[in-house]
């Protein structure tokens, strides 16, 4: 590793942890998806140049989320996905106040911290790095990514929004300095109302966040082919710019 691989580490490495202490329930020593297995496919970590964390949804796992990377199919990329405790990141709906899915949402964000960690361990920034969830953990990688705003390769959520009432005020720091984000959802989902996925789009909009944004008429609580050609698509081009 040279002098400015080193240097950029220092600087991701630093970044994790401002994130590590950034929240309230960090004093109570959360352990709820800490421990939990972080499971891996495609290229592994120490020969990868870049990374997906993909975030599952409630009821799922780890292993259900990972079945979407050989549809994404893209060489010298690892893939880390971790596992929430009792498949699911936080207990009530994403629509309720914050302080009822405390201390389960911080425990949930930390898990993505931890991942990331392991990640720029390996000497892959986040700008090398995509976020991508499904549902309960589209909205969880959503809300990561809004919390800690800065460049990463990507960001996806299917099926997935900010977390919290919809009249919450959307007051993040940071900027995303024009990361590519894609939304993709039915426009009758039963679980995610259309309205929250625009408001979403515009609050990543606001944060910098080049986001595209694709509603599939009819669709059930589902990913298509289209949002998977969509992805591998913005997962080429941050690799080709590495390159």
């Amino acid at each position: 590793m040279n002098r400015e691989e080193r240097k950029d580490k220092k600087k991701i490495l630093a970044f994790l942890a401002s994130f590590a202490v950034s929240s309230p329930y960090v004093e109570m020593n959360l352990t709820l998806h800490q421990g939990q297995p972080i499971l891996t496919a495609g290229e592994p970590l120490n020969r990868a140049h870049a990374a997906v964390v993909m975030l599952h949804g409630r009821g799922a796992s780890a292993e259900d989320i990972l079945t979407l990377a050989p549809e994404l199919a893209q060489p010298g990329v690892a893939y880390l996905a971790p596992q929430a405790a009792n498949g699911t990141w936080y207990p009530n709906p994403f629509r309720a106040p914050l302080a009822s899915n405390e201390p389960w949402l911080s425990s949930a964000l930390r898990a993505v911290a931890d991942a990331l960690a392991q990640i720029a361990a390996a000497g892959i920034p986040p700008e090398r790095t995509l976020l991508l969830g499904f549902s309960q953990g589209a909205c969880h990688a959503l809300e990561f990514a809004a919390r800690n705003a800065r460049r990463y390769g990507g960001i996806v959520g299917l099926t997935g929004s900010l977390i919290g009432p919809y009249d919450l005020p959307r007051e993040y720091a940071g900027s995303l300095a024009g990361t590519p984000v894609f939304l993709g959802c039915s426009d009758v989902d039963f679980h995610i109302p259309k309205e929250r996925v625009e408001s979403t789009a515009q609050v990543l909009t606001r944060l910098g966040g080049e986001v595209t944004t694709r509603f599939y008429p009819g669709m059930g609580h589902t990913v298509n082919q289209d949002e998977i050609d969509f992805v591998r698509g913005m997962m080429a081009q941050f690799i080709l710019n590495v390159a």
